[in-house]
């Protein structure tokens, strides 16, 4: 008896085993057909795909010598990193669509070409960054620059957060620097490198132009990465971006109030105009610290949603 029983123990083990065998074997070959169809589908619908350069590429109306062997590589190397760095690119169309409004009147005011816009997009991202030199904003200015160029930092007001201003900060700084160099192109670097870097290394190679000068790999890559995310930005289908207008950032309408005065709490003092100190900040992010002291008198100007009465 014990001994049938055995034997029909056994039985049933090596049937379950088979069974599980076989459900195993067909699960692998389901799995294997999907990963196979997968690929075939991933393979028509996603592809990386070199990119051709396009012929009468400029910057601020000045040519870019394409035929030039090493200015195509390097050019070639960003219209690849930002064509494929698909969030990041995708956030610039964001963002831009907000904030480039608020930058080109400015530019177009001081005679800046429009093309200096994607200058404060590479810059930046259009974020309110800190750079590990201490450069801030938009327009990533350094502190000394700042104070040279008409903006106020100190301790509760740094005006390279503020858009508008410290645009018109980087046009003087731009205008003085096409001056001093003769063109666009040289200009947009020294807003890199710095005006006596440039010049330096000018004197020292003896050349003229940007193309023909060899800069470290910053300065290197900056003009020819602010020309590639322009042609990206100029012709987005092209380079497989598709989005609807309302995908876009926009800014909120906002109005006026005048301020001469200190502010000891500007928590309170939002709460007073019925928004609070987020929606302050977020609107004038030039505001460092909870107080303006405002020592001089000086007249403020700060924005706060239009809806609020």
């Amino acid at each position: 008896m014990n001994k049938s029983i055995k034997i029909l123990g056994l039985i049933a083990v090596i049937m379950i085993s088979s069974l599980l065998i076989f459900a195993t074997q067909k699960s692998d070959s389901n799995n294997n057909n999907f990963l196979k169809e997968g690929d075939k589908n991933t393979s028509e619908t996603y592809e990386i795909k070199a990119l051709k350069i396009p012929e009468n590429l400029d910057f601020a109306g000045e040519r870019v010598p394409t035929e030039n062997n090493d200015i195509k590589e390097r050019l070639d190397r960003e219209l690849l990193v930002n064509t494929y760095w698909h969030s990041n690119t995708m956030l610039l169309f964001k963002r831009a669509h907000k904030f480039f409004p608020m930058m080109e009147p400015i530019l177009k005011q001081n005679g800046i070409p429009n093309d200096f816009k994607y200058l404060a997009l590479i810059e930046s991202g259009l974020l309110n960054l800190t750079s590990p030199a201490g450069a801030k904003g938009f327009w990533q200015i350094l502190d000394s620059t700042a104070k040279e160029n008409g903006l106020e930092v100190n301790k509760n007001v740094d005006e390279r957060y503020h858009i508008e201003k410290s645009t018109q900060a980087a046009c003087n700084y731009l205008k003085a620097a096409k001056a001093r160099f003769g063109n666009w192109t040289l200009a947009a670097a020294a807003y890199n490198a710095g005006n006596r870097g440039v010049s330096s290394k000018m004197e020292t190679q003896m050349v003229d132009s940007y193309y023909d000068l060899l800069l470290g790999d910053e300065t290197e890559r900056y003009i020819l990465r602010i020309v590639a995310v322009k042609e990206i930005m100029s012709n987005p289908e092209k380079y497989g971006y598709k989005f609807d207008k309302e995908d876009l950032y926009t800014a909120t309408p906002t109005k006026i109030v005048e301020v001469s005065t200190p502010i000891t709490d500007i928590a309170q003092y939002s709460k007073d105009l019925g928004i609070n100190y987020k929606i302050m900040k977020l609107h004038n992010p030039w505001l460092r610290e909870n107080t303006l002291e405002n020592k001089t008198g000086k007249t403020y100007h700060l924005k706060i949603p239009s809806e609020i009465k």
